[in-house]
This record gives structure tokens, sequence and C-alpha cells, in this order.
């Protein structure tokens, strides 16, 4: 008994594993319906409790939820993300105040740390964000800016900060698109950009890189309680 006990977890496990990976790199987008359980069954060739108890699991940290009547769907890109999002829900001021905690001191570890690839791509996501404020595209935007700010974070290569940092995507994400709002147009390009932020990453000065990204959310903070 322990033995089947044992190869019916593993195999949860598996299909835990390939589910959380179909969603990890993007092939289950967030707010996407996830294929139905009988499609899961005979894409994975598990039996259908297998994938219940997969789908489960994965809707109790937050990955999925499960509609009834509707079907599953991603609801976030990682365990933590989910338990972020349950936790703070989408209070503005409250991710803002915990991205400066964040973003300040993997600013400066950027600079410390960063190789010449990192600010190669830096430079890359901050001409696309350039493009896309430029042309209005909004949603494009607020994700481009939120990839900038986890290339930053991914910069100081501490493995323990960018798993904390990625947690944080969706409501990221969320948050550019809401003080984007409060400011909207290209003529306030130069307001809200983060060229200083690179260049400072790119010159390896710590000081001014935490500098520059304390400055920038406490911008934001008084842009929001004015607005």
């Amino acid at each position: 008994m322990p033995l089947a006990t044992t190869r019916r977890a593993g195999l949860v496990d598996q299909v835990i594993d390939q589910l959380r990976t179909a969603v990890t790199q993007g092939e289950w987008p967030i707010g996407e319906r996830i294929p139905t359980e009988a499609e899961l069954v005979d894409q994975l060739g598990v039996g259908r409790n297998t994938v219940r108890e997969a789908v489960r699991a994965l809707a109790h940290t937050g990955l999925l939820e499960v509609r009834q009547g509707d079907g599953t769907y991603v609801r976030a890109t990682s365990e933590v993300s989910g338990a972020i999002r349950r936790l703070c829900g989408s209070e503005l001021r409250e991710v803002l105040q915990v991205r400066r905690t964040l973003e300040v001191e993997g600013a400066r570890l950027a600079a410390a740390e960063r190789t010449e690839e990192d600010v190669a791509g830096l430079w890359a996501v901050l001409s696309r964000r350039e493009t896309e404020l430029r042309e209005g595209r909004w949603e494009d935007f607020a994700r481009t800016d939120a990839e900038f700010h986890c290339a930053v974070v991914r910069a100081g290569h501490n493995r323990l900060l960018t798993e904390l940092y990625r947690g944080l995507t969706e409501v990221i994400t969320a948050s550019v698109a809401a003080t984007s709002s409060i400011t909207p147009g290209a003529e306030h390009a130069p307001e809200i950009g983060h060229e200083g932020l690179a260049r400072a990453i790119a010159d390896r000065d710590a000081d001014r890189a935490a500098a520059e990204a304390c400055g920038f959310l406490d911008e934001l903070l008084e842009r929001i309680e004015s607005a």
C-alpha cells in the first residue's frame, strides 16, 4: 500500500510540474482558459483523478482558478505571485511600497553585479518601451515597463531576490498600468523614463542607481496621493 501511494503521489507531482511549466513559460497566458479535464487526460496520458488532483493543488496555490461550469483559468505566473495576489489584492499604494523596498536594493545590486549582457538587455527593453509609449500602446507599455524592472533585479544576480520579485509580476504590471493612466501620453515620456537608472547601472554607480529607483517610486506614490 505505501508503495502504491508513493507511485500515485509521484504521478500527480509530474502532472503538476507539467501544468506549472505550461504557465510559467507562457504557453497558457494570464486570464486564458486551460484545456478541459478530458483534453488534459488525453494529452498527458493519465487518469481523470490525477488531473483533478493536480489542478486542485495548483488552484490552492493561486496559480489556477477553477470556475464552476466555465472551466479553469490561469490566475498567476507563479505560486509566489498567486499568494501575493491573495494577500495584498490590488491596493496600489501597498504594491508601490513593496516595489520600493525590493527595487531600491535590486538597483544597488544590479550596479555592482551587472554584466555587459545585462546592460545591453536593459537598453533593448527601454527602446521597446519608448516605442510603445510613443504609439500609445498602453497594455504593451505596462508589460514592457514591468519587464524592465524585472531585468534590473535580475541583473543583481541574487536568485532569491529575483524569485521574490518575479512573484510580483502581475501586480507590478497592474501598478504600471494604473500609474500610467494618471498622466498618460507621449509628452510625459521624459518624466517617466528610466534612462537615468539604466545609465547608473551601466556606470556601476550603486548609490546613484538606488537613488534613481527610490526617487521614481517616491514620485509615483506622491502622484497617486494627489490624483
